[in-house]
């Protein structure tokens, strides 16, 4: 069904393209929350992504890797916008309630995230968030898979030094009252 969408798509067909874009904007969304706190940078990417794709979706060369090559474009617009704003993003303010909102699901997923460089967030949110593979995230990212393994590694690594040290605290914290 995903392949037929494509394949209209590629022929300028809107519904289409327009279903398409239904069928991953949660998975858009989730990436690009990875990126940004604020809704408004959000919209912007996922409103750019969206052109983008529509206006080049004829160079797509293979229409089962269409939603891979549909965050690829996301990611190239999030480091864009991310890059021209010259974000100083740090863990606490990524927090953003507005996807909580939206994914209460997945609060503690993103809380984690935040805790990381956000080079690193956007290979965790497609490894364990989206379930991609590192031979796929290292095509999306343009990167050596071995470069990516080692991040999910090193960000693991963070992540588990990160709640060590807040068990710690919350510890005590605990036996101190």
């Amino acid at each position: 069904m995903m392949e037929k969408l494509v394949k209209r798509a590629m022929q300028k067909d809107a519904e289409s393209f327009i279903r398409l874009m239904e069928e991953n904007k949660q998975s858009m969304l989730k990436v690009a929350y990875g990126f940004f706190s604020n809704e408004e940078d959000v919209a912007d990417v996922m409103q750019q992504t969206a052109l983008n794709a529509y206006e080049h979706i004829g160079e797509l060369k293979k229409t089962t890797y269409f939603k891979t090559w549909l965050i690829r474009i996301l990611i190239n617009n999030c480091n864009q916008l991310y890059n021209s704003r010259k974000y100083m993003v740090t863990g606490a303010n990524t927090a953003e309630e507005k996807y909580f909102d939206f994914y209460p699901e997945d609060n503690a997923f993103f809380e984690l995230l935040s805790l990381l460089h956000k080079d690193d967030r956007v290979i965790f949110q497609l490894y364990y968030g989206e379930g991609y593979t590192t031979k796929e995230i290292s095509k999306i990212l343009e990167m050596k898979e071995s470069t990516i393994r080692s991040r999910i590694h090193r960000g693991k690594e963070q992540l588990r030094k990160q709640m060590q040290r807040e068990e710690v605290t919350f510890y005590g914290k605990e036996t101190n009252g």
